[in-house]
Order: C-alpha cells, then structure tokens, then sequence
C-alpha cells in the first residue's frame, strides 16, 4: 500500500507541478558561499563534530565536510550550519524516480 502512495503523490506533484522536495519530502541543500549550509527536510543527525556533520534524510546520508562547523540553529526538519564548509555528499540510497 504504501507504494500506492507515493505514486499518488508523484502523479500529484506532476499533475500541479509541484517539486519534489515538497510533495516527496527530498532534502533540499542552500549553499551560500563557503559560510553557510541550510539542509531541509532532514530525519537526524548521525554525527555532530567541528570537521563533519552526518545527516540522515530520505535519500540516504548527507555528509558535510568543513572546519569549524557549528550548529546555529536545528528544528525537526531543518538544520542550519555554519563554518568553513569544504563540501557535501549523498551517500546511500538511491535517489526515487522524480515527480
């Protein structure tokens, strides 16, 4: 059943050109400049330190790799983090088919 689901939701999101981040609930990533690094829809944290933060989201891991790192704001679905951000991965599952 759950499969129903989420081909519903995709033929919805096609159907009123919606993005997937918001009908599928994919994390969206908002890079601004080397400072800054908004993660939204995330499920967690896996790992916390000052040179790496692990993410869990519905796609699989998020790896951010940096110096300094610090967590300026978190909410259930949305994470924040500052410092010298040197760069990011997916690692995991495969990306769903898109909307």
């Amino acid at each position: 059943m759950p499969h129903v689901g989420r081909k519903l939701r995709k033929w919805t999101a096609r159907l009123l050109d919606l993005p997937g981040d918001v009908t599928l609930g994919l994390p969206r990533v908002t890079l601004i400049g080397r400072m800054w690094l908004l993660v939204e829809n995330h499920t967690g944290v896996l790992h916390f330190s000052s040179r790496r933060l692990r993410l869990s989201t519905s796609i699989g891991e998020l790896e951010i790799d940096g110096r300094g790192l610090v967590i300026r704001m978190i909410g259930a679905a949305e994470v924040i983090i500052e410092g010298e951000i040197d760069g990011f991965r997916f690692q995991g599952s495969a990306p769903p088919d898109s909307p």
